[in-house]
C-alpha cells in the first residue's frame, strides 16, 4: 500500500460532518461517484487495488491510494472508519466486497453504503447489517425502461409506487390554471413545479397557468404518472 499523506491524520481529528467520504473500489460506479463528489466540493478518499485506476484519478480526488481493502491493517492505516460515510463500490469481486463491508462493520464505520450486483449479493450485505445497499445497474435499467417506453424526460423512483417525473405539459391542460385542470382529481398525480419559456422552475399553485411547451415536475404512482406523461 502507498504511504498515506497527512490528510488522513487531519481527518481523524475533525469533528463529525457530512463532507468527508471514503470510496472503496473505483471502477465505473465507484469512480464516477467519487469524481462527482469531488466536483461538488466533498473531501474524498479513493481506494482501489489497481495501480492504473489509482493513477487515473490522481489529482481528481482529494487523495487516492492503492490498497487491499480486505486487509484490516490497510483500512486502519488509512483511517477509513473515521470518515463520515464509506461507499464500497466493489462489484466484480463479490468476495472482496463482502470481506470489505464485513471489516468496516466490525471496525465501527459510521455509515456504510455498498454496491450489490445481484439480489443474492445484496441479501448477504443486508445480513451483514449494511443499511444502504444499492443496485446501480438494476436501478438504472428500470429508469431507462420507463423513459424509453413513455414521454417522460426524466424519472426518479422513490418507492415501488411513488415516482417523480419531468414531462412536457399535456395539450389538454394548456391555457388552464392547475385548479381548473383538476389534474390531481382526474389523473391521480400532483404537479409540483413548472418551468416556462424563461427557463426558471417555479412552485406550482392553484392559480398557476400552464402554457404550451412548459415543463412539469409531476409526482404520483408509477402507472398514473406514465399515463399522464403520455398525454403530452
Amino acid at each position: 500500500m502507498d504511504n498515506p499523506s497527512p490528510f488522513f491524520s487531519r481527518r481523524r481529528s475533525r469533528n463529525n460532518s457530512a463532507s468527508a467520504i471514503a470510496v472503496i473500489g473505483l471502477g465505473r460506479f465507484g469512480g464516477a461517484l467519487a469524481t462527482e463528489l469531488a466536483r461538488s466540493g466533498t473531501e474524498v478518499l479513493g481506494i482501489d487495488a489497481d495501480e492504473d485506476t489509482v493513477q487515473s484519478l490522481n489529482g481528481v480526488l482529494t487523495h487516492v491510494v492503492r490498497a487491499d481493502s480486505t486487509r484490516q491493517a490497510a483500512l486502519e492505516q488509512l483511517g477509513v472508519v473515521d470518515f463520515d460515510r464509506v461507499v464500497v463500490g466493489i462489484g466484480s469481486d463479490i468476495q472482496a466486497s463482502i470481506l470489505t463491508t464485513s471489516l468496516l462493520k466490525r471496525m465501527g464505520a459510521r455509515s456504510i453504503w455498498a454496491k450489490a450486483i445481484s439480489e443474492q449479493h445484496g441479501l448477504i450485505l443486508e445480513q451483514l447489517g449494511i443499511e444502504h445497499v444499492v443496485y446501480p445497474e438494476a436501478d438504472m435499467g428500470r429508469r431507462i425502461a420507463h423513459l424509453v417506453r413513455g414521454a417522460m424526460l426524466d424519472y426518479v423512483e422513490f418507492d415501488r409506487d411513488l415516482v417523480v417525473a419531468k414531462t412536457v405539459a399535456p395539450r389538454e391542460i394548456v391555457g388552464q390554471t392547475l385548479e381548473a385542470s383538476a389534474v390531481r382529481r382526474r389523473h391521480g398525480v400532483t404537479i409540483v413545479k413548472i418551468r416556462g419559456a424563461d427557463g426558471e422552475w417555479r412552485a406550482a399553485g392553484a392559480a398557476s397557468v400552464i402554457r404550451e411547451g412548459d415543463l412539469l415536475i409531476v409526482i404520483g404512482p408509477v402507472e398514473r404518472t406514465e399515463r399522464f406523461a403520455a398525454l403530452a
